[in-house]
């Protein structure tokens, strides 16, 4: 709070700068519905409590993977326009980033957690940062082998990006992060490093943005054997019956119709009762719930300082995911069980389906298991009372949003390099219960350009390449992509797919594979 006194005489006259902090907390892989207030089994009160007491949106999106997810969410724009899925090096260029634009509003801008792109944080407008610059990493040891523990398990180092993984303390790059630490975890260890940041600055007049971006539960799966027990016997029903629990209990809390039916399993995704392992499978979905539990526990951590600092009640929080759950097979220590620090293994496509309970597909995929995510906003002085809004968002919208909230200005030009316009609108409107989207039509394009997707209205089209139909589908009454009407309506389908090829022309993008970090 920024407090300037004026002095005339022995009058003084006080004015205050009642602009909220911000907090922006984004988990890694997450699927729609596995945070207890979206329907799931998982112990998550402190998120929950968040979500009662605050904002739910039941139709905001992403860009489907984690490097397009983080482009957006940081600079307000498409990432095609920063150089993904482009003939442009992925360098944030022709943009500011949130960093940059709300130092700029005389905001402390901290973050810690995953950057994933070339330029760090400290490089790109955070005053403070902690974090791994790439993308997963060994939760427990991401360096060399400590004395008296396995070998940690990683990425291979033949794939694109592998070990050793980048990270960064403000201006300094590790490569690989070394550290000493036996209750290193990067979830308590990112949370220790903001609450350090909070108790450091907490006597600063300006506000403060911090960005806490967890890289669980992506892989690989590590959690600490607590938290592994308590879902120890969760998961023996199988994700087919989960499936099914958790839609009805997102039909009791609101979220979807109770006209709708959920759809069938993926079509990758075997029976559960055609599945010889089972014990194996549930400890693996075991591990990952252990994952959501400990962020769960560690957003308390950091709703618990805010309180002690007496900052909460003008401090707007958000919670999000940066993609669906991920169906993709990463085992690289098939002989070692998830959870402890020499494995390296993945949730895989059947937990991830029942992750994305209630819609199709995965992480990478422009269906609506991909795209969507669960958002979360609690601001105690502003939103009185828990809401659900089915109000179309996109996580570019964050930057205009936080501007308006800063009193900042999107910048023409920065450091005298032109900056890309905004794609992103406020959701400030929506946030105070006065005002409606602004997002008319939204699009998505991921790996070659034929993987694409368009939203006007509640009308879309996806498309995922030559070895798929192209799908139609009206949300309005087919939220969950079920109904496939492009066969029925050609015209329409014409119209958004024109549509689509008209703004990849404008965003530059080429027909080529995208290999992520």
């Amino acid at each position: 709070m920024i407090i300037i006194y004026f002095v005339c005489g022995c009058a003084q006259k006080a004015v205050t700068d009642d602009r909220p902090n911000i907090v922006l907390i984004m988990a890694d892989d997450m699927g729609y519905s596995d945070v207890g207030c979206y329907g799931g089994e998982i112990n998550t009160p402190n998120i929950d409590q968040l979500a009662y007491t605050g904002l739910r949106f039941t139709n905001f999106y992403n860009n489907g993977i984690c490097v397009p997810s983080r482009a957006s969410l940081l600079t307000g724009v498409y990432p095609q326009k920063v150089g993904i899925y482009t003939n442009r090096p992925a360098q944030y260029t022709n943009s500011v980033t949130l960093g940059e634009a709300l130092k700029t509003a005389d905001y402390r801008t901290l973050m810690v957690g995953k950057w994933h792109a070339d330029q760090t944080p400290y490089q790109r407008g955070f005053d403070r940062y902690f974090g791994l610059t790439d993308g997963a990493a060994n939760h427990f040891n991401p360096g060399p082998q400590r004395v008296g523990e396995p070998e940690p398990g990683r990425k291979l180092s033949t794939v694109p990006r592998g070990y050793p993984r980048r990270w960064a303390i403000d201006d300094k790059e590790f490569l690989p992060y070394e550290t000493q630490e036996k209750d290193f975890y990067s979830t308590d260890t990112f949370t220790d490093y903001a609450l350090d940041y909070l108790e450091t600055y907490k006597n600063e007049d300006n506000p403060f943005f911090l960005y806490v971006a967890y890289t669980a539960p992506h892989y690989p799966l590590h959690a600490w054997p607590e938290d592994i027990e308590k879902y120890k016997d969760t998961y023996h029903i199988g994700w087919d019956s989960l499936r099914a629990q958790r839609f009805t209990r997102l039909q009791e809390l609101g979220l979807i119709s109770k006209n709708l039916t959920l759809g069938a399993r993926d079509e990758t995704v075997p029976a559960w009762d055609t599945v010889s392992n089972k014990e194996e499978w549930a400890h693996t979905m075991a591990v990952y719930a252990a994952m959501v539990d400990r962020i769960d526990q560690n957003v308390g951590r950091l709703v618990q300082k805010l309180e002690e600092l007496g900052k909460r009640e003008n401090t707007l929080i958000l919670f999000l995911s940066d993609n669906g759950g991920c169906g993709e097979d990463a085992n690289y220590t098939p002989n070692i069980p998830p959870g402890p620090v020499d494995s390296y293994r993945s949730v895989d496509a059947p937990w991830a389906n029942a992750s994305n309970t209630p819609y199709r597909r995965f992480k990478k995929w422009n269906h609506e298991g991909g795209i969507k995510t669960p958002l979360i906003v609690n601001w105690p002085q502003e939103i009185k009372e828990g809401r659900v809004t089915d109000e179309i968002g996109h996580i570019m919208d964050f930057m205009p949003t936080f501007l308006e909230l800063a009193g900042g200005t999107y910048p023409q030009a920065y450091k005298g390099n032109p900056v890309a316009p905004l794609d992103g609108k406020s959701l400030l409107p929506i946030l105070k219960g006065t005002g409606v989207s602004q997002q008319e039509v939204l699009y998505w394009q991921s790996n070659p350009q034929q993987h694409r997707a368009v939203r006007k209205g509640d009308w879309k089209l996806v498309s995922q390449g030559d070895a798929y139909e192209t799908e139609l589908y009206d949300l309005s009454v087919d939220p969950l992509e079920n109904i496939n009407l492009a066969s029925e309506l050609p015209d329409k389908v014409a119209e958004l797919d024109s549509m689509f090829y008209n703004w990849a022309q404008r965003m530059d993008i080429k027909d080529q594979e995208y290999i992520e970090f």
